[in-house]
C-alpha cells in the first residue's frame, strides 16, 4: 500500500511538472505595446469599441467553443466579470462555426461578459494562435499581461492588479 502511495506521489508530481512546462513553453503572441483597436457586436447585439474604454483596465479573452481548457476557465472569467464590474471583459470567439453555436456556449457555460465574435483580422492583429489567450490591457491602452493557457481567477485578479 505504501508503495503504491508513493508511486501515484511520484506519478502526480511528474506530471504537474510536465504541465508547468507545457504552459511555460506556450509562446506568447506579439502584440504591440499598444493593443490595436477594434469594434465589435456581441452576440447579445452591442457594440464594443475597445478605444471607448480607455481609462480603465481591460480583460480581453480568445476562446473557442471546442476548446476544453476554455470551457474549463470560463466560470472562472464569469466570477472575475461579477466580483469586479469596474474590469471590462470581453471574450472574443475565434470560432469558425456559427453565432447559435457561440450563443448556445455561453448559455450553457454560463458566461456572464459580454461575447462577440472575431474575425481573422483581429485574431491576426493580436497574433492568436494558441486559446485560451488573455491579454490585459491598462488604463492607457498599453498591453499589460498576456497569457497563453487556463488562467485561474486568482491568476486573473493578480495580472490585473
Amino acid at each position: 500500500m505504501k508503495r503504491m502511495l508513493k508511486d501515484w506521489a511520484v506519478a502526480l508530481c511528474i506530471g504537474a511538472i510536465v504541465f508547468s512546462a507545457i504552459q511555460w513553453l506556450q509562446p506568447k503572441p506579439v502584440i504591440p505595446d499598444e493593443a490595436p483597436d477594434f469594434r465589435v457586436t456581441t452576440i447579445d447585439g452591442d457594440v464594443i469599441h475597445l478605444a471607448a474604454l480607455r481609462g480603465r483596465t481591460v480583460v480581453i479573452n480568445f476562446w473557442a467553443t471546442w476548446c476544453g481548457p476554455c470551457r474549463t476557465e470560463a466560470p472562472a472569467f464569469s466570477r472575475f466579470a461579477q466580483s469586479h464590474p469596474e474590469i471590462p471583459v470581453i471574450g472574443l470567439a475565434v470560432d469558425s462555426g456559427s453565432a447559435a453555436q457561440v450563443r448556445r456556449a455561453v448559455r450553457d457555460w454560463n458566461i456572464t461578459f459580454p461575447v462577440a465574435l472575431a474575425d481573422a483580422k483581429i485574431q491576426r492583429s493580436y497574433d492568436v494562435s494558441t486559446l485560451p489567450t488573455t491579454v490585459i490591457l491598462d488604463e492607457n491602452g498599453k498591453v499589460k499581461d498576456i497569457h497563453v493557457g487556463i488562467m485561474s481567477e486568482r491568476e486573473l485578479a493578480k495580472s490585473v492588479r
